[in-house]
């Protein structure tokens, strides 16, 4: 017989405290998980994820703004779950939530080498690793060999930075990603890696410079928010459904169409 048929068919007292005591126990999870608080950490790279000061670093959620910014808002306003958001250089940012409870960062490219250091929520959407030249330069490529050699440049903790360090090419590498399309005009570098559709928006945004040439797209990675591993599964699974239901009303794909 099952262990609460017993209970109900014995003492009605007994059945009374046990039935107490469960609804006890799922409110007070309930309240646990409302009165949970997560600590979530950006980069400066519009129009993912930009500071409305223009600075590189942010301490609330009300001074960031972007498309990935805003998904996360969105995702978070479907949960009871309180978060500081904050804003930091990238490198800072990847290594600091690793080992912390409840941390989180985004957008993160999921690749297999990231694969086992966070749990992931998403995808959000893509990043298209791409090559770019200066508007006067006549840099040619065919596939991504016809880069080695070429000075490429990059930023530190960026996933397509990394990759081009760890295949042997030529990378100059600073804190911040901002800078390197003025770089690029300015001839201190032949090639700078960025995504597909932001780089020439940063580049644009940024500096006003435009006219960015595409010589190559060679990788596509989903981005996610990435959430350490220390954090429970409840909270990761609370933040997974919360993401398919901004989905599924349209909510997220209305946020990217309004910065097209």
């Amino acid at each position: 017989m099952h262990l609460m048929t017993k209970l109900v068919m014995g003492s009605p007292f007994r059945a009374a405290r046990v039935l107490f005591f469960i609804v006890g126990m799922v409110s007070i999870s309930s309240v646990a998980m409302a009165a949970e608080r997560l600590y979530l950490f950006t980069q400066n790279y519009p129009p993912l994820h930009a500071s409305k000061s223009g600075k590189d670093f942010a301490h609330s959620a009300d001074e960031i703004e972007g498309v990935c910014s805003d998904m996360i808002k969105a995702i978070l306003a479907r949960t009871d779950f309180d978060y500081v958001m904050k804003m930091r250089a990238w490198s800072y940012a990847f290594n600091r939530v690793q080992g912390r409870e409840n941390h989180g960062v985004f957008c993160t490219a999921r690749t297999n080498e990231r694969e086992d250091l966070f749990q992931w929520v998403g995808p959000l959407m893509s990043l298209r690793w791409s090559l770019f030249a200066a508007p006067n330069s006549n840099i040619t490529l065919s596939d991504l060999e016809d880069a080695r050699g070429l000075r490429i440049a990059g930023y530190k903790g960026d996933v397509m930075s990394q990759y081009l360090v760890d295949q042997g090419f030529n990378l100059t590498m600073g804190a911040s990603g901002d800078v390197n399309a003025q770089r690029l005009v300015l001839g201190q570098v032949d090639l700078w890696v960025a995504d597909a559709v932001m780089g020439p928006l940063v580049a644009k945004t940024e500096y006003g410079i435009e006219g960015l040439r595409p010589v190559l797209e060679f990788r596509e990675t989903p981005l996610y928010l990435s959430v350490s591993n220390e954090t429970s599964l409840e909270i990761v699974a609370a933040l997974r459904s919360a993401m398919e239901a901004a989905r599924k009303s349209g909510e997220l794909e209305s946020i990217v169409g309004s910065y097209e």
